[in-house]
């Protein structure tokens, strides 16, 4: 029986994650977010001391990774460093910052391109990323392209940081963000960019709600799901 496969790709802080994890309860689907997976990997490297822009140290160290991906009762995804449950340690600005870095090396990709077809071939997959719709799935069920301005973004980051008591400056926020959207874009290998069938939401000045229901609706049309 063929699965169903839905790609969202878009920016850092375009609301992805929060969007796909929703869309996936909906739908009775897995939830896959590939940026975990990425941020598995930096978390890895940067225990060991390999700077993510050292591709000879990233090279050697790759072999003694394995990454994994469980979910628990409620449908969550825990990422496993080596059998270890790094869930909650990867979510830290520094490593999102690096795993922007590590992604664009061509051992690390080829490392998890597999992995990350493996359960659209399994599974009924929401799926987001950076580049699922170009190179991950290309034959996804429905492409999404999620955007928001940089603003938004950065403003959505820091009100976030500051609801967990964690300290936040906008202004620095954006200029991470800037930094990101650069970095993602101008990569050598799989850069952030629209698929050609892909269809772009601008979530600006949308809620969640509104955004989950123009997905669904766009999903419907597609699947009749």
């Amino acid at each position: 029986m063929k699965t169903v496969s839905i790609a969202i790709d878009g920016p850092a802080g375009a609301g992805k994650s929060t969007i796909a994890r929703q869309l996936a309860h909906e739908l009775g689907f897995r939830y896959v977010d590939t940026g975990a997976i990425y941020r598995t990997v930096a978390y890895f490297m940067d225990l060991w001391g390999v700077s993510p822009k050292d591709a000879d140290g990233v090279n050697r160290y790759i072999d003694e990774l394995t990454v994994g991906i469980e979910y628990d009762e409620s449908g969550l995804q825990h990422m496993m460093m080596n059998g270890m449950d790094v869930t909650n340690d990867i979510r830290t600005q520094e490593i999102s910052q690096k795993a922007s870095l590590i992604s664009a090396h061509a051992c690390v990709r080829e490392m998890l391109l597999d992995m990350q077809r493996d359960m659209a071939k399994q599974y009924n997959v929401v799926m987001d990323g950076r580049d699922i719709g170009t190179v991950v799935l290309p034959k996804a069920t429905v492409k999404i392209f999620l955007t928001a301005s940089a603003e938004v973004r950065a403003k959505r980051r820091c009100d976030e940081l500051t609801a967990k008591g964690q300290k936040a400056k906008y202004e620095t926020i954006l200029k991470e963000i800037q930094q990101r959207d650069y970095q993602d874009t101008h990569r050598d290998i799989a850069p952030l960019k629209m698929a050609r069938d892909s269809i772009k939401v601008d979530t600006s000045e949308m809620t969640i709600a509104e955004v989950v229901a123009a997905i669904r609706e766009i999903i419907r049309e597609k699947t009749g799901l």
